[in-house]
């Protein structure tokens, strides 16, 4: 079955679409600046990029507790098997 769609209908839709694929690409943008400053504050500060990203992502989350308790979950796991470093 076809949809079709009334006068009104197409002008909303042509104007989500515009706005959705305007916010898209401002979103790639930022990522990408992100990334830039992420990868050189990581090289001036001697870390790993994804370190930093991942520290940039739980404190938007606000989840450093969950991923606290998630790590010592963690290494309890494998203190237990003896798969520890």
């Amino acid at each position: 079955m076809t949809k079709t769609f009334n006068g009104d209908q197409k002008i909303k839709l042509t104007q989500i679409i515009n706005e959705g694929c305007q916010v898209m690409h401002e979103i790639d943008t930022l990522q990408g600046g992100l990334t830039d400053t992420v990868k050189a504050i990581a090289e001036e500060l001697e870390i790993k990029p994804a370190v930093l990203k991942k520290a940039i992502r739980m404190a938007h989350k606000a989840s450093f507790g969950q991923e606290q308790q998630d790590h010592e979950l963690l290494e309890t796991i494998l203190t237990t098997v003896g798969k520890t470093l």
